[in-house]
Order: structure tokens, then C-alpha cells, then sequence
């Protein structure tokens, strides 16, 4: 899979994909990564960006020249394009799953006030919204995005692993424990020492819909 990142601060994304699974993944050939500073298709002698508002209002907005070239440059038209927003698509698991089927995803890191609407009308196909806040980062939520999708691509993760994550059914996951058995006063639970499978099953199911119940009661609702 192939993740293009439009940025104006390239830095931030390449230090991610050279670091953990990811920098592994990368190195086996699963994942492919290109980082584009769309600063460098700004046509004036400042590489200027950004300019103030239509209609006035604070802050400033990403002009829609050096975008609409840079996602030109890389078949923006021809390919899904993503821009992280909070005034998107609410993100969750199964939109990470419906993502990781595509062999590429281009993604544009907004800043300031977000960017020009006839970038967004003209070549996004997802504008996503990571969690109900504001945050002055499009990279970090394009990284968020990112990290929750290539886990699911062939190859990255073992697919038992994912099969008991949080979400993967409806429900939250378990807690986990290992060495020492005894921490500080706090044991671990004599069920997971018994050795017997069936009843561990049976517990770590419980213990699922019991945090679900606590935590997210919402997803036992749907």
C-alpha cells in the first residue's frame, strides 16, 4: 500500500514512517511512502501558501494554486484523496477497514484555518474527522489516520492479533497482564495462571463487555 503526504512540513511525516512497525513495513516492501512539501509548487519568490480569509474572520487559509498542482503532480484525480478535518466524516474502525482495501490513499495535511473549499469540492474523496476536537496539526491527524489503516494491510500485523482488538467485534478488549505475577501489592487475576484455556476465554469475554458497558456503553447500544 502507498501513502503520498502533502505537507508543509515534511519532517514530521518521515520521521513517523522511519521509526517502530511501520520503518519494518516499509523495509519489507508492504508499505511504500512519498512525502510532498507543497510549498515547492508555490509559483511567487516567498513560496507563500497561506493568505488571509474571503469575507474576513481570524487566521489564514491554504491557498488552493500550490495544492491543486501538487495533487496534479501525483494524479490527485485519478486516486483517493484524503483531508483530515473536523468537519468531516466522523473516523472509526470500519473506515479504516473500507481505507485499507485501496492500493494508495494521498492525504493533505491542512493548517491555520484549514484550506481553500475548491480544493476539498475539486479532488477529495474523504474528508475525515478524527475525534470531536480541534487540533492545529494535519499531520499528526493524517499520522492517526495513517497508523490505524496500514495495521490492517496484509503483512503488517498477524490477523489473530487484530481479531481481539478493541472494536474488532463491538466490544473493547481485555486487559493483559504478564511478569511479575504479584506487582506492588496487585496479583494477577488467578484465571489467567489456571493454564485452562476454555475458562480464559470465557473470562476475557466477560472482562469485555464488562469495560464496554463502563467505558463505551454506546457501542453495545448499536
Amino acid at each position: 500500500m502507498k501513502y503520498t503526504i502533502l505537507t508543509l512540513f515534511p519532517e514530521i511525516i518521515e520521521q513517523y514512517f522511519n521509526s517502530s512497525i511501520m520503518a519494518k513495513a516499509v523495509e519489507r516492501g508492504v508499505v511504500e511512502m512519498q512525502v510532498i512539501d507543497f510549498r515547492d509548487f508555490a509559483t511567487d519568490r516567498h513560496r507563500t501558501c497561506d493568505d488571509a480569509p474571503y469575507g474576513g474572520g481570524a487566521g489564514m487559509v491554504i491557498k488552493p494554486e500550490p495544492l491543486a498542482s501538487a495533487l496534479e503532480s501525483v494524479g490527485g484525480r485519478q486516486k483517493r484523496v484524503v483531508y483530515p478535518s473536523p468537519s468531516g466524516k466522523l473516523f472509526h474502525q470500519g473506515y479504516a477497514e473500507q481505507l485499507s482495501s485501496d492500493e494508495e490513499l494521498i492525504f493533505i495535511c491542512g493548517r491555520y484555518e484549514g484550506i481553500d473549499q475548491r480544493i476539498i469540492d475539486m479532488y477529495v474523496d474523504d474528508e475525515i474527522c478524527i475525534g470531536n476536537y480541534v487540533m492545529s496539526s494535519g499531520e499528526l491527524a493524517s499520522l492517526v489516520i495513517i497508523d490505524t489503516v496500514y495495521r490492517l494491510v496484509d503483512g503488517v500485523i498477524r490477523k489473530e492479533s487484530l481479531d481481539e482488538e478493541s472494536f474488532s467485534d463491538g466490544l473493547l478488549e481485555y486487559p493483559h497482564y504478564t511478569r511479575p505475577a504479584e506487582f506492588q501489592g496487585h496479583k494477577v487475576p488467578d484465571i489467567l495462571l489456571s493454564g485452562n484455556h476454555a475458562e480464559i476465554e470465557k473470562w476475557r469475554y466477560a472482562q469485555r463487555v464488562e469495560k464496554t458497558e463502563r467505558f463505551r456503553p454506546d457501542l453495545l447500544k448499536e
